[in-house]
């Protein structure tokens, strides 16, 4: 029972309940979309599936499912055979595999629990409590570490799906909303952002890297940053009457919405329009509007926090689902033509929406998935332990130095040249070594034949 003090203590513990492992006990799952929203991981007890969404409207195609332990996160690189996964057994390895050659390619050992992982095309990124991890994706050697960061319990973090703009972002404090953009590529802090006046419960990049989404604990406002030089660039308000824990925010593929969900019932689309900004931005040295000057005219005489809310964004489009307090994770994209909304459910429930054109129209539920039932379109892939193989690094990170040995750093470069002097996992077979390397180097290029999946790599 908590009492009128403890709200702050309420709010902390809904967030860390929505964030935090799911509860196999009570039947939730773990969802994760990939970086350009083409897929879905799906971890249930006992078993982790990948699904492919070009078909999402009417089938949800799964193109992967094998037993394991229960996992608590798991990342695709876009359409390629890579997946990075994580344990609730083993919270501090983090293991990499090949899913269509079902073998596991290395792993590594941190000195806490990993909280997060994020991949791009250039780099694998590993969160603690109070450190990051910056990998090379292409030798899973660690470039760089980040220590001493800003006590990070959510395990809060962004990185950028563009190898152009490979920025990675993650709270600068704990007690304001901070966010440090740091150049994972260069190798050094870009900028500082002070986004909120509390601290940050979601970030996230637009596909470009260039722009990036925050909102803080207490939930009314969502705001947009250039990633580049800080500025504000859209304000947006998701309401007025209570403060909520928003656990998703989520730039659409084409970057012109956002969406968001929270520990509400309700979702909410943003539309991002960068046109109306710049002629807003224009009408602030001259403006021939009249009803734009006589609401200068009143608003000047207003408190700030009130002409604040007059110049914010309001939803383009909310979705109302059956129950709060589910975590949710949102995306955007575009199925055959068509603009989509995309909700994945911990309750186990995927839900795939039409987004109207007009302002303040209904989004039209099209299909509801079950993603703890198996479909007539799945294809199970059962994995042989006696057959699964390749380079095992059993690198531990975070000790005296933080960084791997010469010798693991050594034997995944081999794997990504293919040159077979990696070190083999214990009782593989003879398809280790050198098709270790070439299933590593494929796997991240992409090129992997399909194997028998209904998805292209």
């Amino acid at each position: 029972m908590y009492l009128a003090t403890g709200s702050k203590n309420r709010e902390t513990d809904t967030m860390m309940s929505l964030l935090g492992p799911r509860d196999v006990d009570t039947g939730e799952v773990f969802v994760n979309f990939n970086q350009n929203i083409t897929s879905l991981a799906v971890a249930t007890s006992g078993s982790y599936s990948l699904y492919s969404l070009s078909s999402v409207d009417s089938t949800l195609d799964k193109i992967y499912n094998t037993k394991s332990d229960d996992l608590f996160l798991i990342e695709r690189l876009f359409e390629s055979s890579l997946v990075a996964i994580v344990s609730q057994r083993a919270p501090r390895k983090l293991k990499v595999c090949h899913f269509k050659k079902q073998s596991e390619i290395c792993n590594y050992s941190y000195s806490n629990t990993i909280l997060a992982v994020k991949l791009n095309r250039e780099r694998l990124i590993v969160c603690l409590e109070e450190s990051l991890y910056i990998h090379n994706i292409q030798d899973m050697k660690v470039v760089h570490t980040i220590r001493d960061t800003p006590c990070n319990q959510l395990g809060l973090c962004a990185l950028s799906s563009s190898s152009e703009h490979c920025y990675l972002a993650y709270p600068g404090s704990v007690t304001a909303g901070e966010v440090q953009i740091f150049d994972a590529i260069n190798l050094h802090a870009k900028t500082m952002i002070p986004a909120h006046d509390t601290p940050l419960a979601a970030i996230a990049f637009s596909p470009s890297g260039t722009e990036i989404a925050t909102a803080s604990e207490r939930g009314t406002v969502i705001r947009v940053f250039s990633s580049q030089d800080g500025s504000r660039l859209f304000e947006l308000r998701r309401g007025l009457k209570r403060c909520v824990s928003i656990v998703s925010l989520s730039f659409s593929t084409c970057a012109e919405y956002l969406v968001s969900s929270s520990n509400t019932e309700t979702v909410h689309i943003f539309r991002l329009d960068r046109s109306a900004a710049e002629n807003n931005d224009h009408g602030k040295q001259s403006s021939d509007d009249w009803m734009g000057f006589l609401s200068k005219t009143v608003t000047s005489y207003l408190p700030t926090q009130v002409t604040d809310v007059f110049s914010q964004g309001r939803a383009f489009a909310s979705v109302t689902l059956p129950e709060a307090g589910v975590r949710r994770m949102c995306a955007i994209t575009t199925i055959q033509k068509q603009l989509r909304l995309l909700i994945a459910s911990q309750d186990g429930y995927l839900y795939v929406y039409s987004i109207p054109s007009i302002e303040g129209a209904e989004c039209q539920l099209l299909k509801r998935h079950d993603l703890r039932l198996d479909d007539s379109y799945a294809m199970d892939v059962k994995v042989d332990s006696h057959h699964a193989s390749g380079l095992n690094s059993n690198v531990c990170i975070g000790g005296a130095a933080g960084v791997p040995s010469a010798a693991a750093a050594a034997a995944a470069a081999a794997a990504a040249a293919g040159d077979g002097k990696a070190n083999e996992k214990p009782g593989s077979s003879s398809s280790g070594g050198a098709n270790a390397g070439a299933s590593y180097a494929s796997a991240v290029k992409g090129d992997e034949p399909a194997g028998g999946s209904s998805s292209s790599t």
